[in-house]
């Protein structure tokens, strides 16, 4: 994996702190996009990783190819008792996830900071 820095394609930045990964994703994601995010995604979801942070903050367009990203990392960390934090401060995405009712399956916050506040709570 890149830390830090987007990869060429410019649809992702993956950050690693002491207990997780944080996976930026960038610009538009649709399906072209989500293919070239796919392999680092299953990267960040294969033990030992447990915690992973998906922002969308920097996202500005999210299709269906998106969505299926998202929940494919849920379900991937969920098979090993890890977990998925979304940070989700768009109006528009927030709006689909709802229609979908995938809030709580994806549990989004406004800032990476809540996300993380969030599942302290949770676990504590």
């Amino acid at each position: 994996m890149i830390h830090g820095v987007p990869l060429p394609d410019g649809h992702l930045c993956v950050h690693r702190a002491p207990d997780h990964v944080v996976m930026e994703f960038h610009g538009e994601i649709d399906i072209a996009a989500a293919l070239k995010i796919l392999p680092t995604l299953d990267a960040a979801t294969t033990p030992p990783e447990t915690l992973l942070v998906i922002d969308l903050t920097p996202t500005t367009f999210l299709d269906c190819s998106g969505l299926a990203l998202l929940c494919r990392a849920r379900t991937r960390l969920e098979e090993r008792d890890g977990d998925l934090l979304l940070v989700c401060p768009h109006p528009l995405i927030l709006r689909m996830l709802r229609i979908l009712h995938l809030t709580q399956r994806l549990r989004p916050a406004p800032t990476l900071e809540d996300a993380l506040r969030g599942r302290l709570r949770a676990a504590g």
